[in-house]
């Protein structure tokens, strides 16, 4: 077999076996003061791993965590490679990225820009490390109602960020073929949990809800229609995922869903957040003046059952009170 086959790549070992949750690693964690990586850094140094979060800001995360400073958008290969030459990772999990509050330009920069530029740094350390990357549920797009989507579908995404996050998971499949790097992907569905990011559905809802209740008003919600169906997932159980994407051997190379394998509305996602509140609230949706809602995103999630041993948690009410408690606690009252 060549070195670039499929086959041959596979079989290549990462740095350290990546086969015992047991032995500790050394875990670099792009965007690791975010939305997801903070939390991620935070359970892999429980599990006693070493941990470095790089991020362009840097934040305290707690104990067992180091910080680096790095802008990661605008980052060359060359800074990269030697930031992952002086950290030396087993494990680089890319948790950097978004949607939210950014422009096309940006999303790119953050999302294909840095995951090219962090495949070549990766490939030239001595030896292959694993990335895991988190991908995103936007890359496949939307399919017909009471369908479920498997990693088998064909990507057909509806919006520059599904588009994006697709390149990324061409790149990365690629570059696992190639033998540059041992890459795991976890796509990912619509996370809820603590630190939502502000200008998400929920995190809007969150702080207008916040607003009313320290005014001591009665909340009022006019918001767009919230017909949509999407597969929502907690954070701890994304956490959870990629902990087990970080040291399984099966995983290797794989393109991996992460979801409740449950199409819930927008509508029932902001009631929820309201109940967990406890804000007396109206909740006023416009009418839909465009075609029938069709918007229905379900993810197949056997593949992280079978190669993870990973399920997702029956409901999402423990993690919407955790968001609305952390949305609190980040304004002063």
């Amino acid at each position: 077999m060549t070195d670039d086959s499929p086959e041959d790549a596979m079989t290549i070992a990462p740095r350290r076996p990546a086969d015992d949750a047991r032995q500790p690693l050394r875990v670099t964690v792009l965007g690791g003061t975010g939305f997801l990586g903070r939390p991620i850094c935070r359970a892999l140094a429980d599990q006693g791993h070493s941990v470095v979060a790089v991020a362009r800001n840097p934040k305290a995360i707690g104990s067992g965590v180091a910080v680096r400073a790095l802008d990661l958008a605008a980052a060359d290969v060359d800074e990269i490679a030697e930031v992952l030459r002086d950290l030396d990772p087993d494990v680089v999990i890319n948790a950097a990225g978004g949607m939210w509050g950014l422009t096309e330009t940006q999303m790119l920069a953050v999302n294909v820009t840095l995951v090219e530029r962090l495949i070549e740094a990766a490939g030239r350390l001595p030896r292959r490390v694993r990335v895991v990357q988190l991908g995103s549920v936007h890359e496949y797009g939307l399919v017909p109602v009471d369908t479920s989507m498997p990693e088998q579908l064909t990507p057909a995404p509806v919006m520059p960020y599904g588009e994006f996050k697709v390149r990324c998971t061409i790149a990365l499949t690629e570059a696992h073929r190639q033998g540059l790097i041992e890459s795991v992907t976890l796509r990912v569905g619509n996370v809820i949990g603590a630190g939502q990011p502000g200008h998400s559905l929920l995190g809007v809802v969150a702080a207008r809800l916040r607003d009313a209740q320290r005014a001591g008003e009665r909340a009022r919600l006019e918001l767009a229609p919230l017909g949509s169906q999407r597969d929502f997932v907690g954070l701890s159980d994304v956490v959870a995922a990629v902990l087990l994407a970080v040291t399984r051997p099966d995983a290797a190379g794989r393109v991996i869903n992460i979801g409740r394998g449950v199409a819930a509305s927008a509508r029932d996602m902001v009631q929820l957040l309201i109940d967990a509140s406890e804000v007396p609230t109206d909740l006023v949706e416009a009418e839909r003046t465009g075609p029938a809602e069709t918007t229905w995103q379900r993810l197949d999630v056997g593949l992280a059952a079978e190669v993870l041993g990973w399920s997702p948690s029956d409901d999402l009410h423990t993690e919407m009170k955790q968001l609305w408690e952390h949305a609190g606690a980040e304004v002063p009252a």
